[in-house]
């Protein structure tokens, strides 16, 4: 199953919920008037795209459709289309600088925080990365047996502590680990938790220090993980993440599990962060490079694709 197929199957509930209605809603119009406009306004809000990103995408339809000289209701989909496209702007891979290229996940408890860094392990794999796991979420024992369960499923060996360990000591050891092993990638899992953000700074800086002694000039990509089936909470999430830590980039897990899907164009509208990997099914080879092209296909596409 290629990529479009998997991003297309893991949307189906939000093109559902989101898509389905538009259609059912164009229907109902002979004209594009302020009630259709007014319902679609409501509708985007109902589907997680959140009031202020449903307004900015409703100014700039309202503008498209004048420039246009559209009054067709049944362009109003493809509008759209072009619209959250533009919003979502150009693709951008995960940053694998250096060598190891160093990748730090963080988020909270639940979200699919380590199925995400297995999965991510397994995708590099397969672009022919040997990769390396460390599990710096000393907070529970848990976090670190269950990260060794999906690496070992990933096939990639994991650097661990006991609990309670200090963070920055499992990823000093990950990183010579790394370096002897001549790893293209370490992949550290972190900071569980937001219950303090100043400890989440310096548990993080923390470990920065440690890379920045260890791997000279290295910037490692700081990735938030959020769980799209929360919908505005994952984008709650992203902006107290956003506050504490030096957070790059983003995954949004559980797609296919929602039709929440919308919270990704209010993430993407309301953070400076680019969302890099979305999560569309439980398998191993089921966490994608984001691609905006697809993703709008596959909201606004056809049923009987």
């Amino acid at each position: 199953m290629g990529l479009f197929d998997k991003i297309w199957q893991g949307l189906a509930k939000t093109r559902e919920s989101v898509a389905g209605q538009i259609r059912g809603l164009v229907r109902n119009f002979t004209k594009i008037d302020e009630d259709l406009l007014d319902e679609l306004e409501e509708l985007l809000i109902c589907a997680d795209v959140g009031v202020d990103t449903t307004e900015k995408l409703m100014e700039r339809l309202r503008l498209r459709i004048k420039e246009r000289g559209e009054t067709d209701p049944q362009k109003v989909m493809g509008l759209l289309g072009e619209l959250v496209l533009e919003l979502l702007g150009e693709d951008t891979p995960i940053s694998l600088n250096g060598t190891p290229a160093v990748i730090l996940v963080v988020g909270v408890n639940g979200v699919g925080k380590t199925t995400t860094i297995a999965k991510l392990a397994h995708l590099l794999r397969q672009q022919g990365k040997n990769v390396l796991l460390a599990a710096a979420d000393t907070f529970r024992a848990a976090a670190i047996e269950q990260l060794c369960v999906w690496g070992e499923r990933a096939g990639v060996d994991v650097i661990r502590h006991t609990e309670g360990a200090d963070p920055a000591a499992v990823v000093f050891d990950a990183v010579a680990a790394a370096k002897a092993r001549h790893v293209d990638v370490l992949i550290v899992d972190t900071a569980g938790r937001l219950h303090n953000k100043k400890n989440l700074m310096n548990e993080l800086a923390k470990i920065e220090r440690v890379i920045e002694r260890e791997l000279p000039g290295q910037t490692p990509e700081t990735l938030l993980v959020l769980d799209a089936a929360t919908g505005q909470n994952a984008l709650s999430q992203a902006k107290e993440f956003a506050a504490a830590a030096h957070i790059t980039a983003l995954a949004l897990t559980k797609l296919d599990g929602t039709a929440k899907g919308g919270v990704v164009l209010a993430i993407a509208a309301e953070q400076s962060l680019p969302v890099k990997l979305i999560g569309v099914g439980e398998g191993i080879d089921d966490l994608q490079p984001f691609r905006a092209g697809a993703f709008v296909a596959s909201l606004f596409g056809e049923e009987d694709k």
